[in-house]
């Protein structure tokens, strides 16, 4: 996933409720990062006892009722002889069970409810039982689903669904054993409206069916988090010969022609770090609402379209979401408490992807920005913060406060500090046997680093010591041997921005070669505060306000807010309105807070957009605003 701004996570009653429940295990510590298959504190189901591993899905979407009903036929292993099967629910309404494929009825029991982890559901097996099937629909309130009216659309005619089942909300949608550990394999029959196309995380149909019926097949195990699930108006384009678009007919060549690279990236990942085991990489630009830059899912990541800015300078986030084939979707996360393991990886990737195809001094540059927000995630954090470890302390929280730029960012700086002294010709074979000798298993951070030392420290202790690895993983902020980007383009930008600052009028800086990191350091090296004629003195050079350019235009809001640049407002209040990524929505109206005048503006905008927002970002900007339906 590229990317989810930090949100504050606390601890509370739920602690107790998951130290009693059976299964429930303190992974916030070392002692939790043992060996793969330990219970995960954020799932009620008991894999050691009985475990799914295949899942036939049978439902209707229903968007008059904005329902999901169907069946949920679950392949169980029962290597225990266990008498319940144990899956995780939360929003769903159960409406019977059934063992074997003869389906006779047997007892279910929905658990006590634990906030953000659902309830369980205990379903009475046999030791021989191999098949349980789940009839459900889901509720209103199930946080993975958005559905969208038409008008909330971009063609403005048919109605949206889409789903973000990650981290622990695939259980508001299907009843499942919803924990990175698990994998199983799927096929799916989704019945809904004809006019509309129906896509997975799985072999897509990219032609619409006159009856609204269509099937899915995933041969390949992955984890709850990444089943997905789309329904709408959609078209498709083709890339190459296994990769393509799925997009709404009015960005649908917008979106194709950005993303023309999706081929020589697989090509390129595929020189790093071995083949690309998937058999087809589509991309599904969703609408606005969507909260995240993209999502992984196998076969279809999903995509923001507000990275479609017309001149392909976005594209890095495909990089990332590509690179997920190999880390996080072949190689995954045991547990929420790893985090770092799909994403800095991934991040680490991404950037080695961008430096085959647009060189190492782009790379360089992205680098470096994902560096300056780390560091701006320190300071909010606090450098001492154990949520400034890789490994994490979850127990009590909702994962999602673990999806920092500390995973993404200090993760990729860790394996770039180990390429740094083992060489890259060494770091990469390294790093191609762990994706091979791993694929489509879960991985603990202690499973990472043991594999480190057998392949590539040797248990040198004094290199380890010289390497600081356990500083890295399990301490805070960052060693002092932390390989900081420093790229040379960066200099001309600074140069530029302090000319500005001595009296060289805007429009006579030298910025034509500029692209987006150029930009935005330019944006960073700003002065603060600035005057109204400062501000307008730049935008009538550069169109900072006009921008067609979601990361520039963000950037550019953000000073416009923190300086009262009146000018800006109008955009910015269409932006908010419009753009549903929470990247983007939470520094604005964070800096909108900062005020009384601010605050009440935000608010005011925020009654307008959130029916836009996915519950995802909902949440985020409620605790952000002290925002409440019933008070507004």
């Amino acid at each position: 996933m590229r990317r989810s701004l930090y949100k504050t996570g606390k601890y509370s009653a739920i602690l107790l409720a998951l130290l009693a429940w059976p299964g429930g295990a303190f992974a916030g510590d070392r002692s939790g990062d043992s060996a793969a298959g330990a219970a995960d504190i954020h799932s009620f189901a008991r894999p050691a006892e009985a475990v799914v591993t295949h899942l036939d899905l049978d439902i209707e979407v229903d968007f008059q009722k904005k329902q999901i009903a169907g069946k949920a036929r679950w392949r169980i292993q029962n290597p225990a002889g266990a008498a319940r099967l144990y899956l995780d629910t939360r929003d769903l309404a159960i409406e019977r069970a059934t063992l074997g494929e003869e389906e006779k009825e047997t007892g279910f029991f929905p658990g006590n409810s634990v906030k953000f982890l659902g309830q369980p559901l205990e379903i009475e097996i046999h030791p021989e039982t191999e098949v349980v099937t789940v009839y459900y629909h889901t509720r209103p309130g199930a946080a993975a689903l958005q559905w969208l009216e038409p008008g909330q659309t971009v063609g403005g005619k048919h109605p949206f669904l889409f789903t973000q089942s990650q981290a622990i909300l695939a259980r508001t949608w299907i009843p499942c054993q919803d924990s990175p550990g698990i994998r199983i394999t799927y096929t799916a029959r989704v019945k809904t409206d004809p006019a509309l196309l129906a896509v997975m995380s799985a072999q897509n149909t990219p032609a619409k069916n006159p009856a609204g019926i269509y099937t899915f097949v995933m041969n390949q195990p992955i984890p709850s988090y990444l089943l997905a699930l789309a329904v709408g108006d959609l078209e498709y384009r083709a890339l190459g010969p296994r990769s393509g678009i799925f997009a709404e007919p009015p960005v649908v060549e917008k979106a194709a022609y950005e993303f023309a690279d999706a081929e020589k990236m697989i090509a390129a990942a595929e020189r790093l770090y071995g083949p690309y085991r998937w058999e087809q990489y589509d991309v599904l630009v969703l609408p606005p609402s969507f909260p995240f830059g993209g999502m992984e899912n196998p076969r279809l990541t999903f995509a923001t379209p507000t990275v479609l800015a017309g001149d392909r300078s976005l594209v890095a986030l495909i990089a990332h979401e590509l690179a997920h084939s190999w880390s996080g979707n072949l190689v995954t996360n045991a547990a929420w408490n790893d985090f770092w393991l799909n994403e800095g990886f991934t991040t680490y990737f991404e950037n080695r992807i961008m430096e085959e195809l647009y060189g190492e001094e782009t790379a360089e540059m992205l680098a470096y920005l994902g560096y300056q927000d780390l560091l701006k995630t320190f300071r909010k954090l606090g450098e001492n913060s154990p949520d400034t470890h890789l490994f994490l302390n979850l127990v009590g929280r909702d994962p999602d406060a673990g999806m920092s730029d500390v995973a993404y960012e200090k993760g990729a700086l860790f394996l770039r500090m180990l390429e740094k002294n083992f060489g890259r010709g060494k770091w990469d074979v390294f790093l191609k046997s762990y994706f091979d000798q791993h694929a489509f298993k879960s991985m603990t951070t202690a499973g990472f680093l043991t594999y480190l030392r057998e392949k590539l420290t040797g248990n040198d202790a004094a290199l380890e010591s010289r390497l600081q690895i356990d500083a890295w993983v399990y301490g805070p902020g960052l060693p002092d041997n932390c390989p900081i980007p420093n790229p040379a383009a960066f200099e001309q930008v600074q140069a530029q921005a302090a000319a500005w600052l001595a009296g060289t009028p805007a429009s006579a800086l030298q910025t034509g070669n500029w692209g987006t990191p150029h930009w935005l350091e330019f944006i960073s090296r700003l002065p603060q505060p600035m005057s109204p004629e400062q501000m307008a003195e730049l935008d009538a050079a550069f169109g900072f306000t006009a921008s067609g350019n979601s990361e520039i235009l963000c950037a550019w809001l953000v000073r416009g807010i923190s300086n009262g640049y009146e000018p800006a407002y109008p955009a910015l209040e269409n932006f908010l309105k419009t753009i549903g990524r929470r990247k983007f929505l939470r520094p604005l109206y964070q800096e909108l807070a900062k005020t009384p005048q601010g605050l009440q503006r935000a608010r005011e905008i925020y009654t307008v957009a959130r029916a836009n927002y996915h519950p995802i970002a909902v949440k985020s900007i409620d605790e952000i605003l002290n925002f409440s339906v019933a008070s507004n």
